[in-house]
This record gives structure tokens, C-alpha cells and sequence, in this order.
């Protein structure tokens, strides 16, 4: 094996060949003569590309085991049932193995990696529901192909090593709040932490952006912005909370469904009328959106369609490292409920 990686540019120099030829060789995209292949394969088993003799006869690595590294059980929420799913079944169809390793709460204080884990023999890494940045950034320094899901606030503002993919979040909390605006909004309140993870704060920013462009002002004594916790599933503390605001805003936007339902709790249990009284709209589009009642206003994330897509992106990062890092964004839509006008 040789010391230092081989780039397709030097092999593509090397046989007189474009860099995109190379690409299509090891990539089998594209339509590329037999001799030009067996040249390009020859050239890269003699500088030393392959570091197997089963990659060195069809071009294209074998098989390994990708390490899931998570925080939380992902079949326990609606966005990582369905994630893990489509992600299982993509990564197995490029004949990787998959094994998940959770992440205590120790391990992260510590930054340490769980045991069991090697990465010299992992493949690749996907990381979701993590969103300590100095662990991610260990991660990231073991050097590894790595795709992340979400992250730590304002992760994709940084500089990180890796792919990032994540729900669109900005655009569609502006339309939510936006159309509530529209219904006649005037005071409007935010229930999530906004530094809980990436996903999080940017539907804050989306937020912000919509009050601001329709000239109305944020007003932090009409939100909930507590450290997240399960307090936020205590009707009894969201009360208090709502208790002490000034007056109850027009209307709420919620970081997710989650936090949505549970408002609208407490806001029946104060006798208001959700949405005459009060509008209130949250993000992810779980099944629980469309059963409560009234039916909450939404976002509905691409869950299925991020889980494959993060699967093809670590695919192609283990292929390619040497192409630059990329943040993908898949689009969420907005579905209306009757919890807003």
C-alpha cells in the first residue's frame, strides 16, 4: 500500500487521460472504452491507488462497515424512524454493513469514543442526534469519510471536516410565521431552545427573518427559550411560563411538533381557542400533527429522501476524499393544519 494517497488527477496525468475520464473508470458513470479502462486500472495498480486486490480488479472499493454514531435512540422520534430506515437500506445496496454505537452522556463529557469502535477498520462514519461541537470535531479528526445529519447551533456557519445534510429549515419557518402574519398576527412567540442543534436555531433565524420583514419586532418575553428537557412535556411548567409572559401572543412558532402539542395543552387548559385566541405551528410533520386536534401547521422534513441521500453522500466521500466538503439542504413544505388561520 502505498504511503501517501494517490489522487485520480495524478493518474489521469499519467495515462495523458482527463481527471473526468478517471472519475467515470472508478465510478462506472459514463460510457468509457475497454482499453481506456484497463489502462486506467493498470496505471493505478502500479502508483499504488488500490489497497486491495479486489479493488484493483473492478475499480471500485469493496465493501466495509459504516459506524452510525448517535446521541439518542433514532427509532424513538419520527424524523429517525423513518431516516434510518431508507439509510439502512441504501448503504446495504453498496455493500456496506452497518453498526450503530450510542453515545453516553459520559462519553461526550469525556470526548471519548465508545467502546468497540475501530475506526482504522470503519469504512466510513455517519453522526446524527450529536450536537456537542467539540465531539463532533473529534469525530472529524479521526480522518475518516464523515457525513453528519444536523449538528451543534450554528454548525453549518463553521468550517467543519466533513459533509453536512440537513433539512431546509430557514425557508419554511419564514413561510409558516409568514402566513400567520398574514392571519393577522401581531405578537409572536418562539417555544424551543434555539441552541439545542443546528436544525433548531435556524428555524429561529427563519423566524427573526419573518417578523423583521413584515416590520414587527422579536420579543423574548413572548417565548419559551429554556435549556431543552423534558420539562418541555410538563403542561404544568409551560403554564407557569405562559403565566408570566406580559400577555399571551397572537401566535406561536414551535422548534417541532413536539413542543407544539404540549403548548397547545396548556393554551386549552388556560380556556383559549386554538386558532381564534392563539395560532400555533411547529416543524418536522409527525403523524401526531395530523391526529391532535385541531390539526397542527406544520413543516413536513423529507425524511426518507434524507436518510438515502445521506447514505449516497458518505458513499461518495469514501470514493472521492479527496473532493471538496459539501452542506446539503433537502427541502421541507409546509402543510397547513387548522391550528392557524
Amino acid at each position: 500500500m502505498a504511503m501517501r494517497r494517490v489522487t485520480m488527477q495524478e493518474i489521469a496525468d499519467a495515462c495523458g487521460l482527463s481527471r473526468n475520464t478517471v472519475s467515470k473508470v472508478f465510478n462506472e458513470r459514463g460510457s468509457v472504452p475497454e482499453a481506456t479502462r484497463n489502462l486506467v486500472l493498470a496505471k493505478a495498480k502500479e502508483l499504488g491507488y488500490f489497497s486491495s486486490p479486489v479493488e484493483a480488479e473492478t475499480g471500485r472499493k469493496p465493501g466495509g462497515t459504516i459506524a452510525l454514531l448517535t446521541q439518542h435512540k433514532l427509532l424513538s422520534h419520527n424524523f429517525g424512524a423513518f431516516f434510518i430506515t431508507s439509510f439502512t437500506d441504501q448503504i446495504s445496496r453498496s455493500g456496506y454493513t452497518l453498526k450503530i454505537f450510542e453515545i453516553s452522556p459520559d462519553e461526550i463529557a469525556a470526548k471519548k469514543l465508545p467502546p468497540h469502535f475501530d475506526p482504522e477498520h470503519t469504512a466510513g462514519i455517519l453522526g446524527i442526534e450529536l450536537f456537542d461541537r467539540a465531539y463532533l470535531d473529534l469525530v472529524c479528526s479521526l480522518g475518516r469519510p464523515t457525513v453528519f445529519v444536523d449538528g451543534y447551533a450554528r454548525a453549518s456557519g463553521a468550517l467543519i471536516n466533513c459533509d453536512f445534510v440537513s433539512m431546509e429549515n430557514i425557508a419554511s419557518e419564514k413561510t409558516l410565521v409568514s402566513r400567520m402574519i398574514e392571519g393577522g398576527a401581531k405578537r409572536i412567540g418562539f417555544v424551543g431552545d434555539i441552541e439545542h442543534c443546528n436544525s433548531f436555531y435556524e428555524r429561529w433565524v427563519g423566524f427573526c427573518s419573518a417578523l423583521d420583514e413584515a416590520g414587527l419586532a422579536v420579543d423574548r418575553d413572548l417565548c419559551i427559550l429554556e435549556k431543552d428537557s423534558d420539562l418541555y412535556g410538563d403542561t404544568d411548567w409551560i403554564l407557569r411560563h405562559l403565566a408570566a409572559m406580559p400577555r399571551i401572543p397572537d401566535a406561536f412558532a414551535c422548534a417541532n411538533d413536539y413542543l407544539a402539542i404540549h403548548l397547545m395543552s396548556a393554551l386549552k387548559k388556560m380556556g383559549l381557542s386554538i386558532p381564534k385566541d392563539v395560532m400555533v405551528a411547529g416543524f418536522d410533520g409527525s403523524m401526531e400533527a395530523a391526529v391532535v386536534d385541531p390539526s397542527l401547521t406544520t413543516a413536513v422534513i423529507a425524511c426518507t429522501d434524507i436518510g438515502r441521500l445521506a447514505a449516497f453522500l458518505l458513499d461518495e466521500r469514501i470514493r472521492l476524499p479527496e473532493f471538496p466538503y459539501h452542506w446539503t439542504y433537502v427541502k421541507s413544505e409546509p402543510l397547513w393544519g387548522h391550528s392557524t388561520l
